[in-house]
């Protein structure tokens, strides 16, 4: 390990450019401590839509993504500097970008329990928006989930319902190796197909009902015209997938004549209850004792100076992916 190596960190320069710098780190400020990172976990539908600016001008995406722009925020290292509450040599959690080294709020930091792999701990953050979408989905036992798509966040939200006790929990998406990982997480039945042309199969596997509870995690506009259409009568519609074209998302009858409630969930929408630190130890709790399982996520591995090919293969074979990484191990 070379830790007198300046620190680097990827960056996106412009639509669908990417490359990696260095860059000065000062010493922390007070409250601060640095972190030398181990892995990051790329978040590909977030990172996707940014890197190929997939957004309609005045959306939040828009206000958001500026160049340079640096990507990542799900992140586990090494304690290098004491803090009140870590020292040297702890092992952390944190909401951090694609960067070797960072100076960090302390209070932003987690604790990494014994026994969690570090290369599946950054998983806590996209476990993070799955339960952001179980929360305004207000499972109860019984339910009749149904998830479409089956991407990180769709993974994520499956083992939420699991956890929370529903009685059936249907995952849709058109990519096979994907629905065989929601399996192992916890779905009671996949389906291949499109949305569009999924309902049959889905009545087929809720004796003949329709789900009471359908989360889009897919972020693509076009999905909610259909969720609406699969949802049970007095159903709820859970939208977590952001997607960076809302203008072409549209209603249909269904809200109205069946008295759909279609409610959004995101990220930032932390309580006094729930938010980064309670949801985060329920998540490692439940990874701990077997109840939400991280088995066969990750998927691809790259090194730092591989990024041109790590957001190559994100875009250009999205459907052999789940969890991307870099490791900064052996040059942080």
């Amino acid at each position: 390990m070379n830790t007198s190596s300046p620190p680097r960190r990827i960056v996106f320069t412009e639509k669908q450019k990417v490359t990696i710098e260095e860059f000065s780190l000062p010493a922390p400020d007070p409250g601060e401590i640095r972190v030398r990172t181990e892995y990051s976990l790329m978040s590909t539908g977030t990172e996707n839509i940014v890197f190929n600016r997939l957004f309609d001008p005045g959306t939040h995406w828009d206000q958001w993504v500026k160049y340079p722009f640096y990507p990542g925020y799900c992140a586990v290292g090494t304690v290098e500097s004491d803090g009140e509450q870590f020292k040297a040599g702890d092992k952390v959690v944190l909401r951090g970008g694609h960067r070797s080294r960072a100076n960090v709020d302390e209070k932003s930091c987690f604790p990494l329990p014994a026994g969690i792999p570090e290369d599946l701990a950054p998983w806590f953050a996209l476990a993070k928006i799955g339960f952001q979408g179980a929360r305004a989905a207000s499972y109860k036992l019984g339910d009749r989930v149904m998830i479409i798509g089956a991407g990180p966040i769709g993974q994520m939200s499956l083992r939420w319902a699991k956890a929370a006790g529903a009685a059936s929990i249907t995952v849709v998406d058109s990519v096979p190796d994907r629905l065989a990982l929601a399996t192992r997480g916890g779905a009671t039945s996949v389906i291949s197909s499109p949305i569009g042309e999924a309902r049959e199969t889905i009545l087929l596997c809720n004796n003949n009902r329709l789900p009471n509870i359908v989360v889009d995690s897919t972020g693509h506009p076009q999905v909610l015209n259909a969720a609406l259409g699969l949802t049970e009568t007095l159903g709820k519609v859970v939208l977590i997938g952001d997607t960076g074209q809302p203008g072409n998302q549209s209603l249909t009858f269904d809200v109205v004549s069946r008295g759909l409630t279609i409610v959004g969930a995101h990220d930032c929408l932390v309580t006094e209850e729930w938010n980064n630190r309670t949801i985060t130890q329920l998540f490692f709790n439940l990874v701990a004792d077997g109840r939400f399982s991280l088995d066969g996520l990750n998927t691809h591995i790259f090194r730092p100076e591989d990024h041109e090919r790590a957001y190559e293969t994100a875009n250009r074979e999205r459907a052999k992916t789940m969890g991307i990484l870099f490791n900064w191990k052996t040059n942080s």
